[in-house]
């Protein structure tokens, strides 16, 4: 039981409580069940890889997005991890790429630019094709110094660089905003 609580508990998100209740779900589970939940969990590892082209997951040659033929090519979004890709394909308010970096500068944590996929975008842009790089890193402090980074390495290869808008959400109450997200919030405002 110790084990399987230590291993549950190793996951992201998962707390000691939860990893004990995820535990006792386990056990209580048949053992069919439990076969098939390991027998799930070890097709992903072994079929699951990253897109050769934009470093998104996926398990076909190249993922949906960079196989999807009416993609503007001209305009790529950087996020810091695969998940930002499904939160911004969520939104389909946007039709370009993608090229993902599999996380953030972090000096104090010992990661710097060649732990992440900046080299890659920089040979992506050699062809010419893309025009606009949209920064979509985290508004904390290991993405703003990730797209200060970038926004530095990009001005002179000739692309326009944007950030994505920082501020309040839609039914947000300013009340409960913080100092930082209201004040982009303002510098963020445009014409009505």
């Amino acid at each position: 039981m110790a084990k399987l609580h230590e291993a549950l508990r190793n996951l992201p998100g998962i707390g000691s409580k939860t990893a004990l209740r995820l535990a006792y779900h386990v056990l209580d589970m048949p053992e069919e069940r439990v076969r098939e939940l390991a027998a799930v969990l070890l097709e992903a590892k072994r079929s699951i890889h990253t897109c050769p082209v934009c470093f998104n997951l996926t398990d076909g040659e190249v993922c949906e997005v960079c196989a999807e033929a009416g993609r503007d090519k001209a305009l790529v979004c950087v996020v810091e991890q695969p998940q930002d890709v499904q939160a911004m394909e969520r939104s389909r308010g946007y039709k370009g790429l993608y090229h993902v970096l599999h996380g953030a500068l972090s000096p104090l944590d010992g990661i710097g630019p060649q732990d992440i996929r900046v080299k890659e975008l920089l040979v992506r842009l050699q062809d010419g094709v893309i025009q606009e790089v949209i920064l979509a890193t985290n508004s904390d402090v290991e993405g703003e110094a990730t797209a200060a980074y970038l926004v530095r390495l990009l001005k002179p290869v000739g692309v326009t660089v944007t950030r994505i808008a920082h501020g309040l959400p839609v039914g947000g109450d300013l009340e409960y905003a913080d100092e930082v997200t209201l004040a982009r919030a303002l510098e963020n405002r445009r014409a009505l």
